[in-house]
């Protein structure tokens, strides 16, 4: 059985989201796959990530003894749950891979098609 409100959504040409508008999967369509048992599972679309020349670079940051990459996103985007932004930003799969190595440079950008 639909969502009512979802289907009015989806009438209205609407995107509804089940993530907030800081979340990496904000946005991305949903799908419903049924199982052969009949159990119908809810996901997430693929995620493309752009290429990082595509991000405005605000400024660098070198990394530090004790660096964290969530203190890092607190520090320059006012939001610790905004590290996959860097890792986007960065091409890094692997958030920790990033403030690994002491003197690393992180780049810090705009979000994906903003300018500034």
């Amino acid at each position: 059985m639909n969502n009512p409100l979802e289907t009015i959504l989806q009438q209205t040409g609407l995107n509804n989201s089940y993530f907030s508008p800081t979340s990496r999967y904000y946005g991305l369509e949903t799908k419903i796959l049924e199982s052969k048992d009949h159990k119908k599972h809810v996901f997430v679309k693929r995620r493309f990530i752009a290429q990082p020349e595509a991000f405005q670079l605000l400024q660098e940051h070198q990394v530090s003894q004790d660096d964290r990459l969530d203190t890092i996103a607190h520090q320059y985007l006012g939001d610790a749950e905004q590290f996959w932004r860097i890792c986007d930003s960065n091409a890094v799969l692997h958030p920790n891979s990033l403030t690994e190595e002491i003197g690393n440079i992180i780049k810090i950008t705009l979000p994906e098609g903003m300018s500034g």
